[in-house]
């Protein structure tokens, strides 16, 4: 069976299509949103999701948040002295939603269509995709996150000629797309965005509120402080949803504070924010050569979409109401889930042909006539962005000096005029006859396809000499070794059982809740925490579901009385 996986900032969702529509699947804790947090322990008992979550508040040096923002980067996670890349921890996240998936359906799941950020560039597709190689899944498709919101909401239903433009908001990152369908084809008409602009920031602009109505310098925090404070403002952020005024409550340093913030107050601290939104719509508008006043249906993704200042923000910029029928929080699963079953081609679903468009400009380096600094070289663009793919395009380069004997073309991606700027994908260099500037020349091919790979042909013209090299999803093909070791690395890294993850959520969630409460409450709390481990000693099931249930009620009435 395919299974489509929505790998989320915040939240990463697994689902797959019945004959009566599709299916959101729940985790072992029976929730349909599993936190996109990983924490790895001394002994190396993996905790994903909502454990995860909860020990990050006390052991936050050993768990990991936000990693999808570092896909394809070099950046990596050091616990207990072993390195991680951000794939690797995607890959625990993907290997539980794939456990959790063949727990519920009762059946091995081996293949999965995952979505990623349509603004993802092709090292973090390849990144995506090496994650889910490393959980132990084929990767049939990577998808562009709002293609899977607008094959959610059912637009590959439509016949009539119609435009939509998703606007996509999560926990980390912001896309914006123009779709257009025409019978049965639905093209992706251009795409933009911004990697770095998400949910998370504006729960950051609480925090910065904060800090400033009190004076507080946040130099000396630790990490274990840091997560606390962003655990209450997000919080309070959620408490705009239904109320215009949110209370940010926190205890620093014995010190209890109560921050009434008002939502209009907190709009106006969220105005570059809300600017930073504008220039992806202005770009990709302008690229899909339509008009705001073209769009017909605006569809609003990701869960970030749900704060109420930034609906008011899209619904005045359009001046329409914004689509809204499908939970944010679920609407690229359940597309991508669509998406699975059309690659298999499933009976129930109506035939229909995507197309996408390359995201970021393609290109090589060139050196301009007059120029003769050795570091200067500007980029020429071979294939542009939001080309609709499969494009094949050819650039004819020539010898920039008297008796040049190579020509190299390395290979970019970028939009910056300066080739030191863009994304260097690879190279390939050619010997040529040593002849006078400009006597020789090479033609350059790209050819780019639907799965993200980019074929460069090069062939010297005067002795018909060809080389060849692909680039799959924005770095040399990985060899199938590599995925080998590194997954037999992994492997010593153990995903708990159901019942297992359970009980030590609770546990997690009781200990975070020790260390923020003071006095006799601290004390209650000490006295629970023993009971319920004292239950788990004695490995009896009934026993140990009784005290879960009477801690649970414990923990809920202590959160409950905070808010």
């Amino acid at each position: 069976m395919l299974i489509g996986i929505d790998l989320g900032t915040t939240n990463s969702l697994v689902a797959y299509f019945t004959g009566d529509g599709t299916e959101i699947i729940p985790n072992r804790l029976g929730e349909r949103l599993t936190p996109s947090v990983v924490s790895i322990s001394e002994d190396g008992t993996v905790y994903v999701g909502k454990s995860g979550k909860e020990r990050m508040l006390t052991k936050p040096d050993e768990t990991v948040e936000l990693f999808k923002r570092s896909m394809g980067t070099d950046r990596e996670y050091n616990i207990h002295g072993k390195t991680y890349k951000a794939e690797d921890i995607a890959s625990l996240v993907l290997r539980t939603l794939k456990e959790d998936a063949q727990n519920y359906l009762k059946t091995t799941i081996e293949e999965a269509v995952i979505s990623v950020p349509a603004y993802f560039n092709n090292t973090q597709r390849e990144a995506t995709k090496k994650a889910g190689e490393l959980a132990g899944l084929k990767v049939e498709r990577i998808v562009s996150e709002p293609t899977a919101a607008a094959i959610s909401y059912g637009l590959h239903k439509r016949t009539s000629n119609t435009k939509y433009l998703v606007f996509d908001l999560g926990g980390g990152t912001f896309d914006v797309s123009i779709l257009e369908m025409n019978d049965t084809i639905m093209e992706v008409r251009a795409v933009a965005g911004d990697n770095f602009l998400g949910g998370e920031d504006f729960t950051d602009v609480l925090i910065r509120m904060f800090l400033n109505k009190y004076d507080i310098h946040d130099d000396d925090w630790d990490l274990k402080t840091i997560n606390y404070v962003k655990k209450q403002a997000e919080k309070c952020k959620l408490g705009f949803s239904d109320s215009k005024v949110s209370t940010l409550k926190l205890r620093l340093n014995d010190t209890e504070y109560e921050y009434e913030i008002d939502i209009d107050e907190y709009e106006r601290a969220c105005q570059l924010l809300l600017s930073r939104i504008k220039k992806p719509i202005e770009r990709s508008l302008k690229d899909a050569k339509v008009k705001l006043s073209d769009i017909d249906e605006v569809i609003l993704v990701g869960g970030a979409t749900k704060l109420s200042i930034v609906k008011k923000f899209v619904s005045k910029l359009f001046s329409r109401l914004p689509n809204v029928e499908i939970n944010p929080d679920e609407v690229v699963a359940r597309g991508v889930a669509i998406h699975a079953a059309m690659k298999e081609r499933n009976e129930a679903i109506r035939e229909i042909v995507l197309t996408d468009v390359c995201p970021f400009s393609l290109g090589t380096e060139v050196v301009p006539d007059g120029i003769n600094k050795k570091d200067y070289g500007q980029f020429l663009p071979i294939i542009e962005r939001n080309t609709v793919i499969p494009v094949s395009r050819t650039q004819t380069l020539y010898t920039a000096t008297d008796g040049q004997e190579r020509i190299r073309v390395r290979i970019l991606q970028g939009e910056s005029r300066i080739a030191k700027n863009n994304i260097f994908l690879g190279d390939i260099c050619m010997k040529v006859p040593a002849k006078p500037a400009g006597a020789e020349s090479v033609d350059v091919t790209y050819t780019y396809d639907v799965n993200s790979i980019l074929e460069v042909v090069v062939k010297v013209n005067s002795t018909g000499k060809v080389k060849k090299m692909y680039i799959k999803k924005g770095t040399e093909e990985i060899e199938e070794k590599e995925i080998e070791q590194r997954f037999e690395e992994l492997s010593f890294l153990k995903i708990l059982p159901k019942d297992e993850e359970i009980n030590k959520t609770v546990l997690f969630r009781a200990e975070r809740l020790y260390e923020e409460l003071l006095g006799e409450e601290r004390h209650e709390m000490a006295l629970h925490i023993s009971a319920f481990e004292n239950a788990l000693e004695t490995q009896d099931k009934q026993i140990v579901e009784e005290e879960r249930k009477r801690i649970t009620i414990y923990l809920d009435y202590i959160e409950n009385s905070e808010n």
